[in-house]
């Protein structure tokens, strides 16, 4: 399952983002923001996402936007067994990484530093990474 979640600022690209994940047959589930409300907070929709990620952290996956993505990845990273990465453009390494080097399982986008498809390909690149295991396997373990 990929838990979505965003603020007025990460609104809009969440919907975009939404449409491709279920293009690709999978299972999506949107914690909202359901409406635009620029008086909205982000930690009212990324802490659901982050909770239900950390229910099932080895299969669940969440991607939550919002200005720089920054606060968002702080608020999920609160979470056991919840491994935020934030991205807000630049070389795409870092997000092959987050997933290869780090099994990150929550994916933090900054809306205002990406367009529509700068954030589409860092999501297909994140979504399509696997976690390489090994050495880095007792790195992660030792996070928890």
């Amino acid at each position: 399952m990929v838990y979505l979640g965003a603020d007025h600022a990460g609104f809009e690209l969440k919907e975009e983002i939404k449409k491709f994940l279920l293009k690709l047959g999978l299972d999506v589930e949107d914690k909202g923001a359901m409406a635009l409300d620029l008086n909205d907070d982000y930690p009212d929709f990324v802490r659901p996402v982050a909770k239900a990620v950390a229910q099932d952290p080895e299969r669940n996956r969440g991607i939550v936007l919002g200005g720089s993505g920054q606060g968002e990845a702080i608020v999920s990273n609160r979470f056991k067994g919840v491994r935020a990465a934030v991205y807000y453009g630049g070389n795409l390494d870092i997000v092959k990484l987050s997933r290869q080097h780090n099994d990150a399982n929550v994916l933090a986008l900054g809306a205002r530093f990406l367009t529509k498809d700068e954030a589409i390909e860092a999501v297909k690149l994140w979504i399509g990474t696997p976690f390489e295991g090994g050495r880095h396997e007792l790195r992660v373990l030792k996070i928890d």
